[in-house]
């Protein structure tokens, strides 16, 4: 228990350059008690104390802003920055080293009781506001720029964006190293209109060729 709670610190100060003691974190990072009581609570959960664990899940929503249902599976070095209206459904699926941002909702859009919410691969940013919905697999490394609505799959190490999210490239990354800067992604439909203007101007010229050779 104290080596994880020792390790979600470290992600704190690895990831969050504001951050300045332990004491800071522990006392003023409201989204680490999120992450510590969905911890607890989710082993609650399995062991079938299932209306504890939603209860005490809701006071972490109220006093953290956060959502976090105690059904979801969290891997290590889970890191909310900020967290503000974050909400993670019950079938929700996260590995390590993931990073998520204010606003971010991996939602369901199925009734039935099964797999309804996504499977977030390790190493993933997700940007502010970013929404993604149904039991979809986020590839490992991928980065969803802020404000982006992710309906499908994604493959590794894809960066995407929009509404709905479109591939935007593909990037690497190095030596495990999460890379949080996910604020200059190329707007994918900006570039395609870019290359069609391109072409266009291409053809224009070449029409141009044409009636001067008459």
């Amino acid at each position: 228990m104290f080596e994880q709670l020792k390790e979600d610190i470290n992600t704190v100060f690895e990831r969050e350059p504001v951050a300045k003691s332990t004491a800071e974190v522990l006392f003023c990072y409201l989204s680490l008690r999120a992450i510590r009581m969905h911890r607890f609570t989710h082993r609650l959960w399995i062991r079938n104390h299932k209306l504890f664990a939603r209860w005490l899940s809701q006071i972490s929503r109220l006093f953290t802003g956060i959502e976090i249902h105690p059904g979801a599976l969290i891997g290590n070095r889970f890191f909310i920055d900020h967290g503000a209206g974050v909400v993670i459904g019950e079938t929700a699926e996260i590995g390590d080293d993931v990073t998520i941002y204010q606003g971010v909702v991996l939602g369901g859009v199925l009734s039935e009781k099964k797999k309804r919410h996504p499977t977030v691969e390790n190493e993933v940013v997700i940007g502010a506001g970013g929404i993604v919905l149904g039991p979809i697999i986020i590839g490992e490394g991928t980065k969803i720029g802020a404000n982006s609505v992710v309906l499908s799959d994604v493959k590794p190490y894809m960066t995407v964006a929009g509404v709905p999210a479109r591939e935007a490239g593909k990037h690497v990354i190095k030596d495990h190293h999460v890379d949080l800067d996910h604020a200059k992604i190329i707007d994918p439909i900006k570039r395609i209109i870019n290359e069609l203007n391109k072409r266009i101007k291409q053809l224009e010229e070449e029409i141009d060729n044409l009636k001067k050779g008459r």
